[in-house]
C-alpha cells in the first residue's frame, strides 16, 4: 500500500483526498475471509487529474465508467483505486455468454434444498466490493437488465425467488469500455446515465517512460527511448487510422521486453509482442518498417539491458 500511496502523493494527488480515502478504508474493514480479493496492482497509476476525477466520485457513493482507446490504461487504474480503497475487487468480462444468471447467480441443489449459488455481482453487492465491468459495451440485454437494477439510485437487486439484495455502502462498480472492437455496441442512455464518465488520455511518453522503469530499472537509456518512441509511433498510427489498434498492445510490449531481458533479441521479441497481432499482411508490413525503424536487426539483449 506505501509504495502506491507514495507514488500518489509524488505525483501531486491533494493529499485531502487521500485523507478521505483513508478514513473510508477504516469506516469499511474488509472481512478477513475477503483478504484474497484484495489484490495488489502490478503498477501504479501515473495521472494525477484522471485518479482525482474517480476518486472523488467513488467517494460520493458514485459508480464510473471508464472510455477510451486501447491501452490508456483502464484496468489499471481500476485496480489501483480497488488496493488503494481497501476493497475486495470482481473482475466481470462480458461476452456473448455473459447473462443475468451468470452475474447474479444460478440455483442449484445443495443439502437436500434449493439454493442460490451466487454470482459475482451479487457477492460484490454483499461485500461491499468495487466490481469492475470490463468490455461492458459488449453486454447483451439479458445483462443489461442486471445492471440497470445494480448501479440505480435505490442500491438494491432485486432477484426473483429470493429476498432483495441490498447493496453494502462500500460497494461500487467500475465499467471500461474500448471504442471499435469487434462485438462491442453503443451504450444505452438509461445504462450511461447511471455511471459518471472519465475519458482516458493516451499514454504520454512521460508515463510510459515511468511505467517501463518501473518494470524494467535495469534498461539502458538509449533502448528506452527508442521503446518509448516505438510504442508512441504506433499509437499515432492508430490515431490516424493508418493502421488498427491490434498492434497498440501495451501488455505484449512488456511481455516482449520480458523474454529480451531473459536473452532474446529485441527484434524477435517485439515482432511477437507487437507485429505478429496484425493478421492481415498488409498491416504487418506497415508495423515491421515502423519496428525496424526504432529496433535495428543487430541489436542483442545487451543493447536494451543492462
Amino acid at each position: 500500500m506505501e509504495q502506491i500511496m507514495k507514488s500518489l502523493r509524488e505525483q501531486g494527488v491533494n493529499p485531502y483526498l487521500l485523507e478521505a480515502i483513508d478514513e473510508f478504508r477504516e469506516k469499511y474493514p474488509v472481512d478477513p475471509a475477503l483478504k484474497n480479493r484484495v489484490n495488489r496492482p502490478m503498477l501504479p497509476y501515473y495521472g494525477k487529474e484522471i485518479f482525482e476525477m474517480a476518486a472523488y466520485a467513488l467517494l460520493q457513493g458514485q459508480h464510473i465508467l471508464l472510455t477510451g482507446t486501447k491501452a490508456t490504461g483502464k484496468n489499471m487504474l481500476a485496480e489501483n483505486l480497488a488496493w488503494v480503497f481497501g476493497r475486495p475487487s470482481y473482475n466481470i468480462s462480458f461476452h456473448v455468454n455473459t447473462d443475468s444468471s451468470s452475474l447474479i447467480g444460478t440455483d442449484t441443489f445443495r443439502n437436500n434444498e434449493v439454493q442460490l449459488r451466487t454470482g459475482p455481482v451479487y457477492q460484490c453487492a454483499v461485500n461491499g466490493g468495487f466490481g469492475v465491468f470490463d468490455e461492458i459495451n459488449m453486454a447483451k440485454n439479458d445483462a443489461v437488465s442486471v445492471l440497470h437494477a445494480t448501479l440505480d439510485y435505490r442500491r438494491e437487486i432485486d432477484v426473483p425467488g429470493y429476498d432483495k439484495i441490498k447493496l453494502h455502502d462500500a460497494a461500487r462498480f467500475i465499467g471500461t469500455m474500448n471504442y471499435g472492437y469487434a462485438g462491442t455496441r453503443e451504450l444505452n442512455e438509461a445504462l450511461v446515465s447511471r455511471f459518471l464518465v472519465i475519458e482516458m488520455p493516451s499514454v504520454s511518453e512521460d508515463t510510459l517512460g515511468r511505467i517501463l522503469r518501473d518494470l524494467f530499472p535495469s534498461m539502458k537509456a538509449e533502448g528506452m527511448k527508442q521503446v518509448c518512441g516505438l510504442f508512441l509511433d504506433l499509437q499515432t498510427k492508430a490515431g490516424n487510422n493508418e493502421i488498427s489498434t491490434k498492434p497498440l498492445d501495451l501488455r505484449g510490449l512488456i511481455g516482449a521486453l520480458t523474454t529480451v531481458q531473459a536473452g532474446l533479441a529485441p527484434l524477435p521479441a517485439i515482432r511477437m509482442g507487437i507485429v505478429n497481432k496484425s493478421f492481415d499482411m498488409f498491416e504487418r508490413e506497415i508495423v515491421e518498417d515502423i519496428v525496424m525503424t526504432r529496433i535495428p536487426e543487430e541489436w542483442t539483449a545487451a543493447d536494451l539491458f543492462e
